[in-house]
Order: structure tokens, then sequence, then C-alpha cells
């Protein structure tokens, strides 16, 4: 019997095929961790939160309020420990969802992707098109 066809060529060929078509999708890399925003003045500690990712600042500039945050009951917060990352979905290799910009109070569609191991692109849209990117940096 030539070799393509003995039995534990077949099932061995069988078993690789079922481990291809049961395999999920791949999954992005887990930004988890504390990161330093491209500016230096904040950190952002970035966490799985159900199936994707949250962010919450972990440090900010001078007194930190949330000044800008278009509910005025909420102007005199600080912006330490709120949350401005909800990326609950896989996408393009990375986590998509909402950021909040406490320095214009406003919440923009966005995107976290690792670049790097020490790197995280941080991606901010207006109308899905006018989009401004971010490189944060991993604290260790």
């Amino acid at each position: 019997m030539p070799s393509a066809l003995r039995p534990a060529a077949v099932s061995g060929l069988i078993a690789g095929l079922a481990a291809l078509l049961t395999a999920g999708p791949a999954r992005a890399a887990d930004p988890s961790g504390l990161w330093l925003t491209e500016t230096g003045s904040s950190r952002v500690r970035v966490a799985r939160c159900g199936a994707g990712y949250c962010g919450t600042l972990a440090s900010a500039p001078g007194k930190g309020l949330d000044v800008k945050n278009p509910d005025p009951a909420l102007r005199t917060r600080s912006v330490v420990g709120v949350q401005i990352l909800d990326a609950p979905r896989a996408e393009g290799g990375g986590y998509a969802g909402t950021l909040y910009n406490p320095n214009d109070g406003k919440t923009y569609s966005g995107s976290v992707k690792l670049t790097g191991p020490d790197t995280l692109e941080v991606s901010g849209c207006v109308l899905g098109v006018l989009c401004k990117r971010q490189t944060w940096t991993r604290v260790r």
C-alpha cells in the first residue's frame, strides 16, 4: 500500500483538517496593561472588559478635572478613574468601540491595536472619516 494511503497517514490528515475547520478566527493581541499617552501627560489602564477591552485614566496632569464634559454636573469630577475607552469587539487585528476625550468632552468612534509589544495605536474618528491617531507606550 502506498504511504499516502496508509491508515495512520489518513487519520493524521483527517485530524489536521478537523483542527483547521474547528479553529476560530485569530484573536487580536492582548493590550492589557498601563499605557503612557503620546503627549506623556496621562496614563491609561487597559483591561479585559467582556469580549473586548476598557481603558480607565490612571493619572492626568494638573487638577485633572472633567471641565469639558457635556454634562455640567460632571465638570467638577476628577478624570482619574473615568473610563475613556470602551472597545467591546475584535476588529482588524485590534478592538473597536468608543473613546472619550476629556480634553474636549467628546466621545468618538475608535479603535486600539497593538503595533508592537510596547506600542498601542489608538485611533478616534468623527463621522468615520476624520481620524486622529496616537501611539501610546507601555509603562513597565
